[in-house]
């Protein structure tokens, strides 16, 4: 149990090293960190739909290809260096994975099919959408910068959320939240990490004035809301193909979809929130 421990706390501290450093360091270092992140969990996602579904066998190469392609395609476009036919490639890619089936004789070309296309509605396209966040139009100079506190912010509410959840839960937790998904979490929790993460809004709201401490204390509710969301729907992903872990490797924390199931959702609404505020 201490080698345990000892193995999760080196791995967790490396990785929060990681994303911080390559999220801080610059637009390189993001854009090469999430593509490889993006690929890795959707070849993760593979192999489990591969080994767990019946009759499932998808093509983990173009699946993942597909996911990388998103993300730099997405970046390029928020960056202004390509327009909107930077997409045309991925559109191909797209119609590959459902023609190919047609000549595959696979068992199941449909359950492949909607399993592709899972992947990247569910993985691809949020990770693509962290440059929504990172990349901001700056109208004073007619240039496009490179702002890493918003998608960062996004995995510190998650992160003190989680820890919040775990501690106040652990103390006080007794009304289950979602017993048949994920018989651990409580509502008392859950509110918990939810309050330390807008605690933690307020502080960022001083030292990062992009938004006003309402906006900022928004953000971090939906990104609560939304990332309890993603976990408790990756649970079910884990339930339905019956694994206790989505792979091996983050020793002691799992696989790249374990780490990340709370920011699927979290991050696609923390873009539509933001979206939002500007419409009034």
């Amino acid at each position: 149990m201490v080698n345990n421990f000892i193995k999760r706390a080196i791995t967790g501290v490396l990785f929060v090293a990681i994303l911080v450093g390559c999220i801080l360091y610059g637009a390189f270092s993001f854009g090469i960190l999430f593509t490889a992140i993006s690929a890795l969990a959707i070849y993760e996602f593979g192999q489990l739909v591969n080994m767990r579904a019946e009759g499932v066998q998808i093509n983990k190469a173009i699946n993942m290809l597909g996911g990388a392609y998103l993300f730099l395609a997405i970046m390029g476009f928020c960056i202004d260096a390509a327009d909107s036919k930077i997409f045309i490639p991925y559109v191909l890619l797209l119609l590959y994975m459902m023609i190919s089936e047609l000549y595959l004789k696979k068992e199941n070309p449909v359950l492949n099919w909607a399993y592709s296309m899972f992947s990247q509605l569910y993985i691809g396209l949020p990770f693509a959408l962290l440059n929504v966040l990172a990349f901001h139009n700056d109208p004073e100079y007619s240039s496009i910068s490179y702002n890493p506190i918003l998608p960062l912010s996004i995995f510190i509410f998650l992160w003190l959320n989680d820890t919040g959840a775990y501690c106040i839960g652990s103390l006080i937790g007794k009304h289950r939240l979602f017993e048949r998904i994920s018989p651990k979490k409580s509502w008392e929790g859950s509110i918990g990490g939810g309050v330390v993460a807008i605690g933690v809004a307020f502080i960022l709201a001083h030292y990062f004035p992009v938004m006003s401490m309402p906006e900022w204390a928004g953000l971090a509710l939906v990104v609560v809301i939304f990332g309890t969301w993603g976990d408790l729907t990756e649970s079910l992903l884990k339930r339905q193909l019956h694994v206790k872990d989505s792979g091996t490797i983050l020793p002691g924390h799992g696989g790249m979809l374990d780490r990340f199931d709370s920011s699927l959702m979290a991050i696609p609404a923390a873009v539509v929130y933001l979206y939002t505020l500007t419409w009034f």
